[in-house]
């Protein structure tokens, strides 16, 4: 089950890019997007917009457009959805995790 609060994964390219900037217009972000492809510049207005509407950025009218702002901290996104994955793989559990991880270490 997906935690609404945690962006899905085109939506976490946009705001990484706004971490990135700390603020910029749709082109801007589109520039700075780190994807397995380019994204088209309707593709990321469209995810800007959702990132807004769920209050995870801030946007501000500049001329005919929107300058964006990321409103969450990066730490918080990662806290909330490494907790998830915790809770969905490891039965909650940060020993577990840790156990797997030092397993998989010694297996490569």
């Amino acid at each position: 089950m997906r935690d609404p609060e945690i962006p899905p994964p085109l939506e976490m390219v946009c705001l990484s890019a706004l971490w990135h900037l700390e603020e910029g217009n749709v082109e801007e972000v589109r520039r700075n997007a780190r994807s397995e492809r380019p994204l088209a510049y309707t593709t990321v207005l469209t995810l800007l917009e959702r990132l807004s509407r769920r209050g995870a950025v801030t946007r501000r009218k500049d001329g005919r457009g929107y300058r964006y702002r990321p409103a969450v901290e990066r730490a918080s996104v990662q806290t909330r959805a490494v907790g998830h994955f915790v809770g969905c793989y490891f039965d909650g559990s940060a020993e577990e995790l840790r156990r797997f991880l030092a397993l998989a270490a010694h297996s490569t």
